[in-house]
């Protein structure tokens, strides 16, 4: 009976998402005000039908109900029960109800929260976000129902994916949705302004709450992602620049483009045209994301085995919104009105800057992860574009990006003066130049652009810093007006500056795990030794352990610092008996900010087992700086100005409008 509901829920989902994107965009064209307010209704209701089929699924995976098909794929009864519960989303099917969910959740938050847009606006948005639930719910319903039943039932299902069964399921892909999913709103903003033909600095103002929270959730999702695959894979590498990493990351890019340039369009009724375009391929570079996943044509442990069919479905869903959105967009973008102009050199200026070289890395890592793909499908060739390629390209484009940041902030609208912020700034500078010299000095030189690296994230942290102080006036007004102003600045701007130096952070991870990691790869014997960053490791003995559904030999590391115990360290190699499928469980210690990293391969044969072992200096400032960043986006979205958005029109106004747009 369980099935049968969630699978009619789903139906009756499809249906109100029919006539959610039908009657408020009718009512929108035909200025009839009863037909625009059904579109809140459709949405909560619509998003109540999606929630009770996505429980549905969640309670026949505890339940270990193997009359279906997914469950019996994908389940097994000895699976501890958080796996049970994050294994509903741990492939195809499931995976894409969460997705159906996320939109639908997003859609009935506009309708909630959105009582301060225009009724035209709204009814307009939320048709767009209905059209595209439509596309996925018959995409589900159609190819990749979760609630097919199986007869006879099987006494035992398949198990998960061994990799899969880990607390980073649980919580990388929810968060990872709800910001590839969270910007269909913007999408959907997007579309409805241009449908209406109208796109002001009161829409900018609308739309960065979605992009900040959406922005916000990709972030944490893709460092979630990246700690996941770092410790979970067991190869000790934070990023491979993976197709399907890839795919996450180009919509961060154009999210972050997106951000900036909206707040152009809202302080200075400027950047229309590139602010709309960035709101659609934000959400376009998404759904590509899901076509690479989902259609078979990349292999990586983050895709999903699928048939012909899905993908074929799912490229139709490409044309259809990627290509009617930009065809929509190309008819209606020539008759904006362009707003404000200002000079090169001023905090526009650096906003466009900082977009064009976003989008140019966007740019890049698509080229890098599509031609491989195109390649082969023109002439069968099979080539890959690995890290050489993306760390060169796209770390060219972003360093200029980290570099121009502290700068942007300081200069005036309209007209700013370069050589007062660089004056501003010199203190940030020296005291960038202080931390790479110190560094030098305690590393005995250390490699050049390591240094110029820290003393750019240096530079970058403190630019954040100095503009906070510039703002408040500190050492320019006495301490209390100084104090006073600086209570009184905007969540916002404590949030941009939190996010900017989360940055810093992050460059500070990258820099110093890539420049003095150490790695060590050896055969031990029990009593058997390795030194590894100031630190010797001993292998004390070799336990065979037995798990809920898996077998195991650990191997427990004594961990020694000049002389003195520092603990254990375990690592393991596993093998899942539903699969028959080995695993590597990596042992991880960590000690201020870095991390002794030790994973273990097959038992030798006179004994002893192979051991990889790394030294990674901070490298967890890499996710604590996404985390940071992440903090920033909320802090800003906490900003009352922009909880609350645009004001309405005053009711004065109203008749006028209407009647001009009738």
């Amino acid at each position: 009976m369980i099935p049968e509901t969630g699978h009619y829920a789903l139906v009756l989902a499809l249906v109100l998402a029919i006539l959610q994107t039908v009657l408020p965009i009718w009512g929108a064209r035909s200025n009839d005000a009863a037909l625009m307010r059904t579109g809140p209704m459709l949405a909560v209701v619509g998003a109540g039908f999606v929630s009770l089929a996505f429980a549905a699924l969640v309670t026949l995976y505890v339940q270990s109900d193997f009359s279906v098909v997914n469950v019996v794929e994908n389940s097994h009864s000895m699976k501890p029960l958080l796996f049970k519960i994050t294994g509903t989303w741990g492939n195809h099917e499931g995976s894409m109800l969460l997705w159906v969910l996320v939109l639908a959740l997003f859609g009935a938050f506009v309708a909630i929260f959105g009582s301060n847009l225009p009724a035209r606006l709204k009814a307009n948005v939320l048709g767009v976000q209905g059209s595209i639930a439509v596309a996925f719910l018959f995409f589900i319903l159609l190819t990749s129902n979760p609630f097919l039943r199986v007869l006879p039932p099987p006494a035992e299902g398949n198990d998960l994916n061994p990799v899969l069964q880990d607390i980073g399921l649980a919580i990388h892909p929810p968060l990872l949705y709800l910001g590839y999913v969270g910007f269909s709103i913007t999408f959907a903003f997007a579309v409805a302004a241009l449908i209406d033909g109208r796109i002001d600095a009161a829409w900018a103002r609308w739309v960065r709450p979605w992009a900040l929270a959406a922005w916000a959730f990709l972030t944490v999702g893709i460092a979630m992602g990246s700690y996941w695959a770092y410790y979970e894979l067991g190869w000790g590498g934070w990023w491979f620049w993976d197709p399907v990493e890839n795919a996450s990351l180009m919509p961060w890019f154009a999210g972050t483009a997106l951000l900036h340039s909206a707040v152009v369009m809202e302080k200075r009724d400027a950047l229309k045209v590139w602010s709309v375009l960035l709101a659609i391929l934000a959400f376009s570079l998404s759904l590509l994301g899901t076509f690479l996943v989902r259609s078979g044509v990349l292999t990586s442990v983050h895709t999903f085995a699928t048939d012909p069919t899905r993908g074929v479905f799912i490229l139709a869903i490409l044309v259809l919104f990627i290509g009617g959105s930009l065809s929509l967009f190309a008819w209606r973008a020539p008759l904006l009105k362009q707003g404000g102009i200002f000079a090169p050199v001023s905090r526009e200026g650096a906003l466009v800057l900082n977009n064009l070289l976003l989008t140019a890395a966007a740019a890049a890592v698509l080229i890098g992860t599509l031609y491989p793909l195109v390649l082969e499908a023109l002439d069968g060739e099979k080539i890959t574009v690995g890290p050489p390629y993306f760390n060169l390209v796209v770390g060219a484009l972003m360093l200029p990006v980290a570099f121009a940041m502290p700068f942007g902030p300081l200069l005036a609208w309209k007209r700013g003066d370069l050589y007062g912020v660089a004056q501003r700034l010199m203190w940030a500078f020296g005291g960038a130049v202080l931390v790479a010299a110190i560094v030098a000095f305690a590393t005995t030189g250390g490699p050049v652009l390591a240094l110029a690296g820290l003393g750019l994230a240096a530079f970058v942290i403190l630019g954040a810093v100095a503009d906070i102080c510039e703002r408040a006036g500190l050492g320019r007004v006495p301490a209390a007006s100084a104090y006073a102003r600086l209570r009184g600045l905007p969540r916002a701007t404590f949030g941009a500056a939190l996010a900017h130096a989360g940055v810093g952070v992050v460059l500070i991870g990258i820099v110093c795990e890539t420049s003095w990691s150490e790695e060590r790869i050896a055969g031990i014997k029990q009593g058997g030794s390795m030194a590894l960053g100031g630190y010797e490791l001993t292998l004390a003995r070799l336990e065979p352990r037995t798990g809920p559904n898996f077998r195991e030999v650990a191997a427990v590391f004594d961990i020694r610092r000049g002389g003195v115990s520092e603990g254990t360290i375990t690592s393991s190699k596993r093998l899942f008996t539903a699969r028959n499928m080995p695993t590597t469980e990596a042992g991880i210690r960590t000690f201020g900010f870095s991390q002794l990293y030790v994973s273990v391969g097959d038992e030798l044969p006179g004994g002893g087992i192979g051991v990889r072992a790394y030294w990674k200096p901070f490298v967890t400032l890499i996710w604590l700086g996404a985390v940071v960043m992440a903090l920033g986006g909320v802090l800003s979205l906490s900003d009352r100005r922009l909880r609350v958005g645009a004001p309405k029109p005053a009711k004065a106004r109203r008749a006028p409008q209407v009647a001009a747009a009738e």
